[in-house]
């Protein structure tokens, strides 16, 4: 029989029986085979593969360590024998094809652990990590549940942050033909956005504001601009709710956060994105250098001076 093979819980031995202690002597036992029993597994090896590797198993049965036997001659090991097939394979070969899924990788990791077979505990443990990366998110959206959660992400982060409310039920009018177009408009370039900056610009959702549609750019813990895509409109004998879409101004505005990133560098090619006239006449490359720095000034002083007095929508 192979060594992994599990003979089954029919072998075990008797209920009642004492187990009974004693030593072995790798030496006098050598190639021939030993019967195991792990928690109701039974399974075959030889002492040689049990004394490969410096582990428990090899202090067991070198004679380092007393062991337990049924009247039987099975020898009691008082762990999970689900795995201990693979790691006989593991003291075999050197190598082993580890579990697909996360937990039972976790399992084998911690019966390698106590069996002290750390190369076979680096493999889990490299694996696990490999998983990690493979799973981990690549862009993380946080969506708000209160506004005290959203004053505690935005004064917490270190990064510029872009929040999208958009709430359709808040509205007491039609909307107009386009209005619904323009909201997944809204939606795709705020995804297309997180993408782009992810790792940037903190990115966040709000669908429990009371706008249908508004965009918040916030800098160092301060709310630097907003633009709000609804508006009413009058048609024939009824009101009704205008979702626009203003893609430009969705980009200069985001643009500008990053200036606000910590520690704040300036960007030459940002700050040309986000001008909006460029003088015409020839300047020396010095010249252009200090008009970009005496630019960057200029417009941290101004997203901190008008904000409050900007009208919405505007």
């Amino acid at each position: 029989m192979s060594g992994d093979t599990c003979l089954g819980s029919a072998l075990c031995p008797a209920a009642g029986h004492k187990p009974k202690a004693g030593g072995l002597k790798g030496g006098s036992l050598g190639n021939k085979y030993v019967r195991l029993n792990v928690g109701g597994s039974l399974y075959y090896t030889t002492v040689q593969v049990l004394t490969r590797h410096d582990t428990m198993l090899k202090a067991m049965f070198s004679g380092r360590m007393e062991v337990l036997t049924d009247k039987e001659g099975w020898i009691l090991i008082d762990r999970c024998g689900k795995h201990f097939g693979t790691i006989l394979n593991y003291l075999r070969d050197d190598t082993i094809a580890l579990p697909k899924h996360r937990q039972e990788i976790k399992a084998l990791m911690a019966e390698a652990k106590y069996y002290l077979i750390q190369g076979l505990v680096d493999m889990c443990q490299a694996a696990l990590q490999d998983k990690k990366d493979l799973y981990e998110p690549v862009c993380s959206i946080p969506i708000i549940t209160s506004p005290k959660e959203e004053e505690r992400l935005i004064e917490s982060s270190m990064k510029p942050v872009v929040k999208l409310l958009y709430n359709r039920s808040n509205n007491k009018y039609s909307y107009t033909s386009n209005s619904d177009d323009n909201l997944l408009k809204n939606i795709e370039l705020f995804d297309k956005l997180s993408l782009r900056f992810n790792g940037r610009v903190l990115f966040i959702k709000d669908v429990i504001g009371d706008e249908i549609c508004c965009w918040s750019f916030y800098g160092q813990g301060r709310k630097l601009a907003e633009v709000c895509c609804t508006s009413i409109v009058y048609a024939t004998e009824k009101k009704q709710t205008k979702v626009e879409f203003p893609e430009a101004r969705i980009y200069e505005e985001t643009l500008n956060v990053l200036l606000y990133e910590t520690p704040r560098v300036p960007d030459n090619s940002l700050l040309e994105a986000t001008s909006r006239s460029r003088s015409q006449a020839s300047h020396s490359e010095d010249d252009e250098g200090f008009e970009l720095r005496d630019r960057v000034r200029r417009i941290h002083v101004k997203r901190y001076s008008t904000y409050d007095d900007r009208q919405l929508g505007h």
